[in-house]
């Protein structure tokens, strides 16, 4: 049985930033992942470029059931402190838009940076090991396939069941379970949605085509670019509005957000053109083929009635439907939901009811935007339970 003062269960990018943060605080960490190298979400975040923090990361960029419980975490490790650590090993940003800011050298290289970080402070990885128990409530003991790790403090930072390609599993909640915890109902987020029926002949028709679009479920808008598919929807906009999304919810759409299109053919109606051009000169080319029936399309703007310019309005600025589901697992970014946070210590995420259990990152109930958030709870949260380990 190997002795340590921390045993990291995950090696992902909340696991590797608690354990450097608290190996250089003189501790004896070791991490244990399944997978055959640390970080590999970190790897393909944003396409392998990896939107690794917001400039605007807030509590209101958050789903959790305790809207409350990110803020004293995220108030103590910033973005700038995020951006700090990383360029001081080399790593710049390239900002985005709503300051999204990427690696200027992949994510390859921000994994990297962890994990070399976390050996220079004496952290130990170990990698393809299959966690099969855990034992005790203080000390505990973790059985790996080859040995027994044994110690004071445990920290769970096995993520969530999104992306099981990159090696997510449901291991953290069982653990989680072992332990007690509540698990608040698990759902795909950031993830494409499904439509059936004649909506969905529409989106396969239109595959490929994207534009600006303002996306409303549940009383919450995102304003952002959606993509026709093949299966349905997808782009910023849809992903984001999908982790809020429950199964027989309606979601609306404003297919033109910057322009009431009653007033513009209202004010157009001098210009001698057929309805098809002059819409056509706002919307994409094909959707407004397959939106519009040929015999309104034919109409000369300034015969266009009221009635028929108010039915254009409404099949452009309020398409509603209800999806047939999401892409799943496989296709979602992050997992909605999580270890019920009212267990948790805000401050310093270990759980109230197991002195030495800390758990972090996406096995809480704690889902980001789009947009680099999810990243910098990761960040946070690990900082947050790193302080309080010594």
């Amino acid at each position: 049985m190997t002795q340590q003062d921390v045993i990291i269960l995950g090696a992902g990018a909340a696991g590797l930033y608690c354990g450097m943060l608290a190996a250089r605080q003189g501790l004896a960490v070791t991490l244990v992942d399944h997978g055959p190298k640390p970080g590999r979400k970190v790897r393909i975040a944003g396409g392998g470029r990896c939107n690794f923090t917001n400039l605007y990361t807030s509590a209101e960029h958050f789903i959790c059931s305790n809207p409350h419980f990110c803020k004293s975490a995220l108030a103590r490790h910033t973005p700038w402190d995020v951006v700090g650590f990383f360029a001081e090993h080399g790593i710049g940003y390239e900002e985005k838009a709503d300051g999204q800011f990427f690696s200027d050298q992949g994510g390859g290289r921000v994994a990297g940076v962890l994990v070399e970080q976390c050996h220079r402070a004496g952290a130990k990885i170990l990698c393809n090991k299959i966690i099969e128990s855990v034992e005790g409530r203080g000390p505990f003991t973790v059985n790996l396939n080859d040995e027994q790790l044994c110690a004071p403090t445990l920290v769970l930072a096995l993520g969530g069941q999104s992306w099981p390609q990159a090696g997510a599993s449901s291991l953290g909640y069982e653990l989680a379970r072992f332990f007690g915890l509540k698990i608040t109902p698990l759902q795909p987020g950031l993830v494409p949605l499904v439509l059936g029926g004649e909506s969905g002949s529409l989106c396969k028709r239109l595959a490929g085509v994207a534009l600006p679009a303002e996306v409303t479920c549940k009383g919450r808008t995102f304003s952002d670019d959606l993509l026709f598919t093949h299966k349905g929807l997808s782009g910023p906009a849809i992903m984001r509005a999908a982790s809020v999304w429950s199964e027989g919810e309606k979601v609306n759409v404003n297919l033109l957000p910057t322009t009431d299109l009653a007033q513009n053919i209202q004010a157009n109606r001098s210009r001698n053109q057929l309805l098809r051009k002059h819409l056509q000169s706002l919307l994409p080319k094909r959707m407004v083929l397959e939106w519009f029936s040929e015999q309104a399309l034919s109409t000369p703007v300034p015969q266009i009635s009221n009635k028929l310019q108010q039915e254009l309005a409404v099949a452009i600025h309020h398409w509603e439907f209800i999806p047939q589901s999401t892409e799943g697992w496989r296709k979602a970014e992050i997992t909605v939901g999580g270890v019920d946070t009212a267990q948790i210590s805000s401050k310093t995420m270990e759980v109230t009811a197991v002195p030495g259990l800390f758990i972090l990152g996406e096995l809480l109930d704690v889902a980001g935007d789009l947009g680099g958030h999810n990243l910098h709870w990761a960040w946070a949260s690990a900082h947050a339970a790193a302080l309080s380990l010594s």
